[in-house]
């Protein structure tokens, strides 16, 4: 409508021609609106719906009639790992408590077992084993006279990596080795 001339005549015509300029709008709205949702609107692509398109297994499941269920028991293996092999050189680190004697009697403590824990620790072109033995402890007079008897150990010396087998020098040479020289681990794996 760039001519006023164009317009119609008639009142009929002219309601015509506004209810196409309406519809026009209306659409031109419409798709403005779609426009700006997906230009600035979520961008999930699901549908309300959707949930109910992929359904068949539950509805042949309520379908089917029931039938007798076979239970099977299993028992699954605690992962452990493996040990380091034996024939590396090994250094035995003890890491003792200070004072040997009961805190609540007085008495003296006795070894009662220990916890070794082994770490790899690289040494350039040598590798070997470092022990960590925490011995433990306990009051025999205690565990005579008492119900409940305290069990004495050193704490356990900080590592890079808890509850890892790698020391410092392990790690920076991976690391170095990797990193620095772009050796893949399997490469590494081979060497060591």
């Amino acid at each position: 409508m760039k001519d006023i001339n164009a317009l119609p005549d008639g009142p009929q015509q002219l309601k015509q021609m506004i209810a196409q300029l309406q519809a026009r709008n209306n659409y031109l709205e419409d798709q403005f609106r779609l426009a700006q949702q997906k230009r600035f609107g979520a961008s999930s692509e699901l549908h309300p719906a959707q949930a109910d398109l992929f359904n068949e297994a539950e509805t042949l499941i309520e379908e089917a009639p029931e039938q007798d269920v076979e239970t099977i028991e299993y028992q699954r293996k605690k992962p452990t790992r493996q040990p380091l092999p034996k024939d590396l050189p090994r250094e035995r680190v003890v890491h003792d408590i200070d004072h040997k004697q009961c805190d609540c009697c007085r008495g003296e403590l006795h070894k009662m077992g220990e916890d070794v824990s082994e770490k790899l620790e690289f040494i350039p072109a040598q590798v070997k084993v470092v022990e960590h033995v925490r011995p433990k402890y306990s009051c025999r007079h205690c565990e005579k006279t008492q119900t409940q008897v305290r069990i004495v150990q050193a704490s356990v010396p900080p590592s890079p990596v808890p509850k890892g087998m790698a020391t410092a020098s392990l790690l920076s040479q991976i690391i170095t080795s990797k990193y620095q020289y772009g050796l893949p681990l399997y490469r590494q794996e081979s060497l060591f």
